[in-house]
């Protein structure tokens, strides 16, 4: 954008100028945090439940308490390329009520 020799900017430069990413860090470094573990913590315990040999499978403990940290850091890197901090707080928001739903919903029809 030249703003010195007095052109306006055009339509497409100030739509990619407000798609650009805005840097939210706090408000998506808590989302990441804090949802991201949830969410991790709900998909570790959807494989628990739906994943082989059903929830008393042998050894299939230990496969699903190492499978939150990798799910964790997946979620909390994937939070930063979500476009706003508030965006982000509702799509993991949004992520875990579903992950939460569809997880009490498996528990109690195998449970």
């Amino acid at each position: 954008m030249n703003t010195k020799s007095g052109a306006v900017p055009s339509a497409t430069t100030k739509r990619r100028a407000r798609s650009k990413l805005q840097s939210d860090w706090w408000s998506k470094s808590i989302a990441g945090a804090v949802l991201g573990l949830t969410l991790a913590l709900a998909l570790s315990g959807l494989f628990a439940w739906i994943g082989p040999g059903g929830i008393d499978a042998p050894d299939k403990r230990q496969f699903v308490m190492w499978s939150i940290a990798p799910l964790w850091v997946i979620a909390f890197s994937l939070v930063y390329l979500i476009p706003t901090g508030r965006r982000a707080l509702l799509t993991m928001g949004v992520l875990n009520v579903l992950a939460y739903g569809l997880l009490f919903f498996v528990k109690g029809a195998l449970g």
